[in-house]
């Protein structure tokens, strides 16, 4: 099935106070998808926008970019897992499935994914699929396929 982009926002560039409701859209169009992938250039976004789908699912911890640790796991309202992967750092994909990604995608739990590019082998068959990239200094465009 080919993938079908989707721009946030009926297509318009959006800025740090549009973001609740960019994630509420793309919660309500995941059809239970629980694996979503971020791509987007360093400062493009991608954890300040699942900062805002955290605090949606009921988050209460700080969130932060797992670039060192490579995941995060933060404990929704509801006590379940949320997974947050941060490869830029993973030098080849076999690091990551040594730690057991295919077994957090397979968890039923939400697993955020930046930088997926690192791990294309290992993606599940369904994943919602996030591209954000720079419009201006504070505007992004973000479109988004399910895949």
């Amino acid at each position: 099935m080919p993938e079908v982009w989707v721009r946030a926002l009926t297509g318009k560039a959006v800025s740090i106070t549009d973001l609740t409701d960019v994630a509420k859209e793309m919660m309500a169009v995941s059809e239970g998808v629980k694996v979503w992938l971020f791509e987007g250039e360093m400062g493009s976004g991608k954890t300040t926008l699942i900062k805002v789908i955290c605090t949606i699912l009921g988050i209460k911890d700080e969130t932060s970019s797992p670039t060192f640790s490579i995941i995060n796991e933060y404990r929704g309202k509801d006590e379940t897992s949320i997974f947050h992967f941060d490869f830029y750092r993973l030098m080849k994909e076999a690091e990551a499935y040594d730690m057991g990604v295919e077994e957090y995608f397979d968890s039923g739990s939400y697993c955020f994914v930046e930088w997926p590019e690192k791990v294309e082998s290992l993606f599940p068959l369904h994943y919602l699929k996030i591209r954000i990239s720079k419009n201006t200094a504070t505007t992004r465009i973000i479109e988004y396929a399910l895949v």
